[in-house]
C-alpha cells in the first residue's frame, strides 16, 4: 500500500456484518414463509404457529443481554463465529422434525427457542464491533448498512424459500439456509479482528482516523483490555436514556414483527393473494427496509455534523416512527390488495429509517459496554416481537386484521414519543454523576 493511502478495512468488515445480518434473517423468516406448508403437514392452526414464532423470540430476547456481555468480554470475532455455527445447526434441526412424532409443536418450540438464543448475539456483537471500529460520526451509516441486511435477507427469503419449497419441499429450504450460514460464519472468523489495532490490513492513516473519532471514554481505554472500559450494571439499569430507548425499541419490535411473522400469511389468507404474488409483495416490503435503513443512517450522520447528535438521532427516529404509524393506518384500510401491500411496504420502510438511530445512540453512550447496552435494548424489541407474534392472530380472530394493524400503528406512535427524552450526547458515566 502506498505511503499515506488510507485503507477502508472497517467498511469491508461492515459489509461482511451486512452479509451476516442478511443470513440471520434468512434463518428466522424462513419459518414464516414455509408456514403454510408446515401448518398443512403438521395440522397446525395460526395460533399454534404463533407459539412457534414466539418461541424463537423468547430465546432471542432472553439471550440479548448475555450475548452482548459476551461480546464485550470476548470480542465480536469469536462470539459471532460461534453464534453463526449455533444457529446453522438449529436451522437444520428444524427440517428433521417428523409429523409422526408426538408433541411435534413442542419440539418445534424448543428448536426455535434455541435458534433464537444463538441468533441473539448478532446485533449486540455487531454494535460492539461498531464502537471499536467506526468513528462516532460514521456510526449512523455503518449501522444503516448492517441493518440493510435485515431487509435484504428478509426480502430474498420469500422468493428463495418459495422456490425451494415448491421444487424440493420445505425441508430443503432449511438445510440450504443452514449451509449458507456456516459458510459465511467461517469467512467472518477468518477475516475479522476485534479491534483495528489488531488487524494487519489496517493502514496507519485509517487507524489514526478511527482512533480520533472514538468517544472520549473509548479513547482513554485500551483495545487490548476492554474489560477496563465496562460500565457497571447499576449505572446501565438506572439510566433514563437506556430505559427510554429500550421501551421505544419494544414498540419498534412490535411493529417490525407484524411484517416478519405475519405479512406473508396475511396476504395469502386475508387478501387472497396467490403464493407467488405473496412472495413478491413480501419481498417489496423487505427491500424498502433495506433501502431505508442506510438512508436513515446517512441522513442522521449528515445532521449530526451540523446539528449535533441529539437532533440528528432523535429527530430521524421521531419522524420515521410517526410516518410508519400513518402508513399502517392507511394501508390496513386499503380495499385493493396491491395498494395495501405497497402502502404497508412504505410503513416498513419508514420504520427502518429509525433503525440506525437506536444502535448509534447505544454505541455512543455506552462505549466499551455497547454490546451489553445494545443487547439490553434489543431484548426490549424482541419482547415486543414476541407479543405481536402471539397477539396478532388473537386480535385478528376477534376484531379483524385491520385492528391488528391499528394496534401496531399506536405502538409506533408511542415509540416516537419516547425519543423526546433521549439525549445521545450524555454518556452513561456522565449521567451517573448527575
Amino acid at each position: 500500500m502506498p505511503n499515506g493511502t488510507r485503507s477502508n478495512v472497517r467498511w469491508f468488515l461492515i459489509f461482511w456484518l451486512f452479509i451476516l445480518s442478511a443470513v440471520a434473517f434468512l434463518d428466522r423468516v424462513n419459518l414464516s414463509i414455509a408456514g403454510n406448508a408446515i401448518m398443512s403437514e403438521f395440522h397446525l392452526t395460526n395460533i399454534q404457529l404463533g407459539y412457534v414464532l414466539s418461541a424463537f423470540l423468547m430465546g432471542y430476547a432472553l439471550f440479548q443481554t448475555p450475548g452482548g456481555w459476551l461480546a464485550d468480554r470476548l470480542g465480536p470475532r469469536k462470539v459471532l463465529a460461534i453464534g453463526v455455527a449455533w444457529w446453522g445447526i438449529f436451522t437444520a434441526l428444524t427440517a428433521v422434525v417428523s409429523p409422526r412424532i408426538a408433541f411435534a409443536v413442542l419440539v418445534f418450540v424448543c428448536i426455535r427457542f434455541l435458534l433464537g438464543a444463538g441468533e441473539a448475539i448478532i446485533y449486540p456483537a455487531s454494535n460492539q464491533f461498531v464502537s471499536q471500529w467506526i468513528p462516532t460520526l460514521e456510526r449512523g451509516r455503518a449501522n444503516g448498512v448492517i441493518f440493510a441486511g435485515v431487509g435484504v435477507g428478509s426480502g430474498a427469503t420469500p422468493l428463495l424459500i418459495t422456490y425451494i419449497a415448491t421444487h424440493f419441499g420445505w425441508r430443503w429450504s432449511f438445510w440450504i439456509s443452514s449451509l449458507i450460514g456456516l459458510i459465511v460464519g467461517l469467512a467472518w472468523y477468518l477475516i475479522a479482528r476485534d479491534s483495528p489495532e489488531e488487524h494487519p490490513w489496517v493502514s496507519p492513516s485509517e487507524l489514526a482516523w478511527i482512533q480520533g473519532g472514538r468517544t472520549s471514554s473509548q479513547a482513554s481505554s485500551s483495545a487490548a483490555a476492554p474489560q477496563k472500559a465496562l460500565v457497571p450494571w447499576e449505572i446501565i439499569l438506572t439510566s433514563g436514556n437506556v430505559w427510554a430507548i429500550t421501551l421505544s425499541y419494544f414498540c419498534f419490535g412490535y411493529v417490525a414483527w407484524i411484517f416478519f411473522g405475519w405479512f406473508y400469511i396475511y396476504l395469502a389468507q386475508v387478501r387472497g393473494v396467490n403464493l407467488k404474488s405473496s412472495a413478491i409483495f413480501s419481498t417489496i416490503v423487505f427491500l424498502t427496509m433495506a433501502v431505508c435503513s442506510p438512508l436513515g443512517g446517512a441522513i442522521s450522520d449528515a445532521l449530526a455534523k451540523s446539528q449535533g447528535k441529539r437532533i440528528a438521532r432523535a429527530s430521524i427516529a421521531i419522524f420515521a416512527l410517526t410516518l410508519a404509524c400513518i402508513f399502517l393506518v392507511i394501508g390496513s384500510r386499503s380495499a385493493s390488495a396491491t395498494l395495501a401491500s405497497l402502502v404497508l411496504a412504505g410503513g416498513a420502510g419508514a420504520l427502518y429509517l429509525s433503525q440506525s438511530s437506536f444502535w448509534s445512540v447505544t454505541a455512543d453512550i455506552a462505549a466499551g459496554s455497547s454490546g451489553s447496552v445494545s443487547g439490553f435494548m434489543n431484548m426490549g424489541a424482541q419482547f415486543g416481537g414476541m407479543v405481536t407474534t402471539s397477539l396478532t392472530p388473537i386480535i385478528a380472530a376477534r376484531f379483524g386484521w385491520n385492528a391488528s394493524f391499528i394496534v401496531a400503528a399506536v405502538m409506533a406512535l408511542m415509540g416516537a414519543s419516547l425519543w423526546f427524552v433521549v439525549n445521545p450526547e450524555k454518556g452513561l458515566e456522565t449521567e451517573a454523576q448527575l
